[in-house]
């Protein structure tokens, strides 16, 4: 039984980790948090929150002030750890799994037989395998380690919200080991727990992302064959969506965020043979801010040459997403970049963000009053219903005028 599992061991304390570890110590559990940054692991001892989760703050404090929660930069004991590191990409594009077999390596001194050891980072198949034979060869003295996978399923945003509600699959190296995080997981979970193999576990978690990676990469496409034959790509779609099975998203600057943006390629460097359809959605969706960057350029040319003088450009929003401060593959980001790059004078209006380095964070109103040309790359809730004069030239790259 899980009720003499009491403490609890989460390694990585960022976008996933702390909210996962703010909420558990709010669940009865005991909670040892670990981060490699020692600023981080202050902050969140003193109770303040190191990302922008709506939620978060209240179960933070709540989970300090009653020391359900400490932060370190190692390990401790505990009956139950999970590994909440980040699997970024390496230049090719194939994954960077080294800070997962680290934590793994952190926290084999601290285990026993009767510990679980649960996987939620995104990984290719084959990872939770993986760690369990580091753990085995670390521990030779232990005949059996639990080691399972059980991936996140939120959206940023509504994390503390989806931690609690969505669906969880749990893959354990073991029936039994499944049972038992099935179990633990039933503490503070609402959704439906599901036993698979590990392996399925991995591959469905990227599939979530890359199923939507395409269907994205369909929508950016339309936009720009829209734009070819000067069609607007939102009254295409919206007539198309009348269809009773047709469902087509909404085009943008492009894909970010460290899910949709990245694990697809794991399934790619895994079966490169076998995903080409996938391999060419992500390609699409990382050419579209390249698309985007070359037209504001062109019209930034036109301009000059016209007014004999270049344009300033408002750049709407640098958040890979609507109302959030997340940076992580930003393409608006990446597209202001670009245009800052070519020397042109751009505005940045970006309502959840107060700095960014080489950046001027310019207000809403100041920056519509300023610019020649303003670029729409996220929709933003400040953005809507906001009076524009009709000399301005205006792209729309998110719909948040349409």
């Amino acid at each position: 039984m899980i009720g003499y599992r009491k403490k609890v061991c989460v390694v990585g304390l960022g976008y996933i980790g702390l909210p996962t570890a703010a909420l558990i110590a709010n669940r009865g559990y005991f909670v040892h948090g670990v981060d490699i940054d020692c600023e981080i692991v202050d902050a969140i001892n003193k109770a303040q929150k190191t990302i922008e989760e709506p939620g978060l703050d209240t179960f933070l404090k709540s989970a300090i002030q009653s020391k359900r929660l400490v932060a370190s930069t190692v390990p401790d004991y505990a009956d139950i750890f999970i590994i909440a590191v980040p699997t970024p990409l390496k230049e090719d594009h194939s994954p960077e799994l080294s800070y997962v077999f680290a934590a793994t390596e952190s926290i084999a001194p601290y285990i026993d037989e009767n510990s679980l050891v649960i996987l939620e980072s995104t990984s290719p198949v084959g990872t939770t395998g993986k760690i369990h034979k580091i753990l085995l060869k670390a521990r030779p003295d232990l005949d059996h380690i639990h080691v399972a996978y059980c991936p996140e399923r939120v959206l940023p945003g509504q994390t503390m919200k989806e931690l609690i509600e969505n669906d969880r699959s749990v893959g354990g190296i073991t029936h039994e080991t499944s049972v038992l995080v099935k179990e633990f997981y039933s503490t503070f979970v609402q959704g439906d727990i599901h036993i698979i193999q590990s392996k399925v576990a991995e591959l469905v978690k990227l599939v979530e992302n890359a199923y939507r990676d395409i269907n994205i990469a369909f929508a950016n496409e339309l936009s720009m064959i829209c734009d070819k034959f000067d069609i607007n790509v939102w009254e295409v779609i919206s007539y198309a969506n009348k269809h009773p099975r047709v469902n087509v998203l909404n085009p943008g600057s492009g894909v970010g965020g460290h899910c949709i943006a990245i694990d697809p390629w794991f399934i790619v460097a895994e079966a490169r043979e076998n995903a080409k359809l996938i391999k060419t959605a992500r390609k699409r969706n990382d050419d579209k801010p390249i698309w985007v960057v070359e037209k504001v350029v062109r019209e930034a040319d036109v301009f000059k040459k016209s007014h004999g003088s270049a344009p300033v450009v408002a750049c709407m929003g640098i958040a890979y997403k609507p109302d959030i401060d997340d940076l992580r593959e930003s393409p608006s980001l990446q597209i202001t970049k670009n245009l800052i790059s070519r020397s042109l004078e751009v505005l940045v209006v970006e309502p959840n963000v107060t700095s960014v380095p080489g950046m001027n964070i310019t207000g809403l109103d100041s920056g519509i009053k300023q610019a020649d040309i303003i670029v729409f790359l996220v929709g933003h809730k400040e953005f809507r219903k906001i009076d524009i004069d009709e000399d301005k030239i205006v792209f729309d790259i998110c719909g948040i005028l349409h």
